[in-house]
């Protein structure tokens, strides 16, 4: 019994030498995952400043060539309109692409409106502007995949008997409307 006590205060001592040894494993890693963050932040941010600074450079640049051959302030008005264009470009660039929703597919609008898709992208569209959609469940004619209604044409199509579904094939969760 005193032996098993033993172990026990070794047990105890191993794991709270190995938690205070993965804690600072932990530690010295983040710290130098966070140096090498803050060095390359830094760098980023001092490549802006430059940058900005070589854009105003080529706006006095363009600003000091138009103004050779116009008055000083059509210059800097062209210039002005110039810049103003490129920022409204880049933002434009920068701006998501706003996202369809699930009701706009229901209706059939694009997400800036109107008109139908003019089919799936990248997928084949038919003349409708849809793909086409086959004659039968997937499966084919004759297939016995063993799932309900598989190889069975849809109700009401050309070629299909007219009895009524079975238990299994109907789906409780489907919506019920009766006319």
């Amino acid at each position: 019994m005193d032996r098993l006590d033993h172990l026990e205060h070794l047990d105890k001592a191993l794991v709270d030498e190995l938690a205070q040894v993965t804690r600072e494993t932990v530690r010295d890693e983040l710290r130098r995952q966070t140096r090498g963050q803050r060095r390359r932040a830094m760098l980023y941010a001092a490549s802006g400043a430059v940058a900005l600074y070589a854009g105003a450079a080529l706006a006095l640049a363009l600003g000091l060539a138009l103004a050779a051959g116009l008055p000083d302030w059509a210059a800097a008005l062209i210039t002005a309109v110039i810049l103003g264009v490129a920022a409204y470009l880049l933002r434009g660039a920068a701006r998501p692409a706003p996202r369809r929703t699930a009701e706009d597919a229901a209706r059939g609008e694009q997400a800036h409106g109107g008109g139908a898709p003019l089919g799936p992208p990248g997928g084949f569209a038919g003349p409708t502007g849809y793909p086409p959609v086959p004659p039968v469940a997937p499966g084919g004619a004759g297939a016995a995949t063993g799932a309900p209604g598989a190889g069975t044409p849809a109700p009401g199509t050309p070629g299909a008997p007219d009895v009524p579904p079975r238990p299994d094939d109907i789906d409780p969760e489907s919506p019920h409307h009766r006319a």
